[in-house]
């Protein structure tokens, strides 16, 4: 997909400030620190419409970018960062549940995670999540270009067995350095738009 516009439209804490526009969104979710904003920058051909961070914990809100005036992507909070009062993770918690198990709009959610490691307990409880929710899954494997060719393989296999993924679901291993996976996952994204 040729990206031509994106925008960051909204940070939105609750659904009556979500856009209204009825177009599709395209949501990503993955522990803090993943690189979901790395992934959205490399996706839009933009350095850093996505603010990305070094501390975790830092995106707070759902972020909504506008695509090509067509749909949107969606970054919601990571998830597993230790550094954030109880308070403020059961907030987050709620305003993230509230997002995937009422909106309309959402067609699939790009679930993000380290290729290098083996899914954490939090990834697995994300992955069962949107799976309870009858929510489309496409997990994006982050970090590829940190890996040896012929590690690879086995690193996707790691990933398939620990989230448990079903027979539909399927691993795209990506690199935001050098874009690897980039036509793969708009492949997959289309399917849904």
């Amino acid at each position: 997909m040729k990206v031509t516009k994106s925008d960051i439209t909204i940070s939105a804490v609750a659904p009556k400030q979500y856009p209204n526009e009825g177009l599709a969104e395209i949501a990503l979710a993955g522990r803090s620190n993943v690189g979901k904003s790395s992934f959205i920058n490399k996706m839009i051909n933009r350095k850093s419409l996505a603010r990305t961070s070094s501390k975790p914990g830092k995106t707070q809100t759902l972020n909504f970018y506008l695509i090509n005036d067509q749909f949107h992507f969606v970054d919601v909070p990571g998830y597993g960062y230790a550094k954030v009062s109880k308070k403020e993770r059961e907030a987050w918690g709620k305003m993230m549940e509230r997002y995937f198990s009422e909106r309309d709009n959402l067609r699939v959610t790009l679930l993000i995670v380290d290729l290098r490691h083996q899914p954490t307990n939090d990834d697995i409880a994300m992955y069962d999540f949107l799976k309870f929710h009858q929510i489309p899954v496409i997990v994006i494997a982050t970090k590829l270009d940190k890996l040896k060719k012929a590690q690879i393989p086995k690193h996707v296999k790691r990933v398939k067995e620990t989230l448990a993924l079903t027979d539909n679901d399927f691993v795209i291993p990506f690199s935001s350095e050098t874009g690897q996976g980039k036509e793969e996952a708009w492949q997959a994204i289309k399917a849904y738009l």
